[in-house]
């Protein structure tokens, strides 16, 4: 006994091949474009933060101690403050016995809650803090109105 055989006709007519193929690759690029973000902070471990919000500021301290200046990278695109780097082990000369700090590769990243002003912004190492002072357009500042007699 045969089975029926079901027969489709496509109409090719408007089909344009390379056209598919470009959206395709669109869609591969975006995806694989997340797995290089996501691959390139794999392993890395997250430094201890606070983020603080002033009138004319954002204040991020970061926790990193050991780490060098020229360790460090800080960035800032829109809305979003990315600190990289590495603190990397020193050398030792006797046996490591007991480890619980944490070497290696860190990524911090925080988005920001508004507007910033990306000239304008400051980072300092001290202490083992890196302080990073993100400052806000001045026309997201509050204005003081002085009250005048009347």
């Amino acid at each position: 006994m045969s089975l029926p055989v079901r027969q489709q006709h496509h109409d090719l007519a408007g089909w344009d091949g390379f056209r598919g193929l470009s959206q395709l690759r669109g869609q591969l690029d975006s995806i694989l474009s997340g797995w290089d973000e996501l691959l390139s902070t794999a392993g890395a471990f997250t430094p201890l933060a606070d983020l603080e919000e002033t009138d004319d500021a954002y204040l991020a301290e970061i926790e990193l101690p050991g780490v060098k200046r020229e360790d460090l990278s800080v960035e800032v695109a829109g809305h979003r403050l990315t600190v990289t780097g590495e603190r990397k082990e020193r050398e030792r000369v006797g046996i490591l016995r007991r480890r619980t700090r944490t070497v290696g590769r860190f990524h911090y990243e925080v988005l920001l809650p508004g507007d910033v002003d990306e000239e304008g912004v400051e980072a300092s190492l001290h202490e083992g803090v890196l302080t990073v002072r993100v400052p806000k357009p001045v026309s997201q500042r509050p204005r003081r109105i002085p009250v005048t007699a009347a």
